[in-house]
């Protein structure tokens, strides 16, 4: 049975239509799946038969290690949204509810490979020399979470030395007690910094330069 109605089919279909670039959405899962894998599979089959510009590719997280390790993949479900090139885009956990918009919101901004950020957020970004690992926490049901995960997301397209990723709190609850997430959205930036809500963009450019020493 199809995840998406026929309604939301034609209106994706809309959402994606003329990317500029191919679009691969590379997918984890295992042959034991995990909860959320087969769901996260059949979304990401999915929305790739509503664009000849989006591939699904779904590799097997165990039997395909090599390639979860040259992409950074450490846990399942897991979508890397790849372009051009690979932004360090990822969606760990189905992207269902409210984070379903991220996630066609990832795959338009990889299409176009030039991030939506004001000029002093690509000059501060500019600037960074140290590797950036943003992880921001969300549920499904948080209507203000899609807003961080996109800025996120935006950043690792500005910068080769950010990769951002979405993280759904209730599918990685070890993830979820060890960051403290007791909200959403919760954005951690090199294991050190944390920001709670949907932060404008000066706040957490801010709260980066904090997590790289100032």
């Amino acid at each position: 049975m199809p995840l998406l109605s026929d309604e939301i089919r034609q209106e994706v279909s809309k959402i994606l239509a003329n990317l500029p670039r191919s679009v691969r959405l590379v997918m984890f899962t295992q042959e034991v799946e995990c909860a959320y894998c087969a769901e996260t599979r059949q979304l990401v089959e999915e929305i790739a038969e509503l664009s000849d510009r989006i591939t699904a590719e779904i590799y097997d997280f165990q039997a395909d290690r090599a390639k979860a390790e040259e992409l950074g993949i450490d846990k399942i479900p897991a979508i890397a949204v790849i372009g051009a090139q690979d932004y360090g885009v990822r969606f760990y956990g189905i992207p269902a509810g409210y984070e379903f918009t991220s996630f066609l919101h990832a795959i338009q901004s990889v299409a176009v490979g030039k991030p939506d950020l004001s000029d002093a957020t690509l000059h501060a970004l500019a600037e960074v020399r140290q590797p950036v690992h943003i992880q921001v926490f969300v549920t499904p049901t948080c209507p203000y979470c899609p807003q961080a995960v996109m800025l996120a997301h935006q950043m690792a397209i500005a910068s080769p030395l950010i990769r951002a990723d979405m993280i759904e709190a209730t599918e990685f609850p070890h993830l979820a007690f060890k960051y403290q997430v007791m909200g959403v959205p919760r954005t951690v930036i090199n294991e050190t910094v944390h920001i709670e809500g949907a932060a404008p963009e000066s706040i957490v450019v801010a709260k980066l330069r904090e997590a790289l020493g100032g």
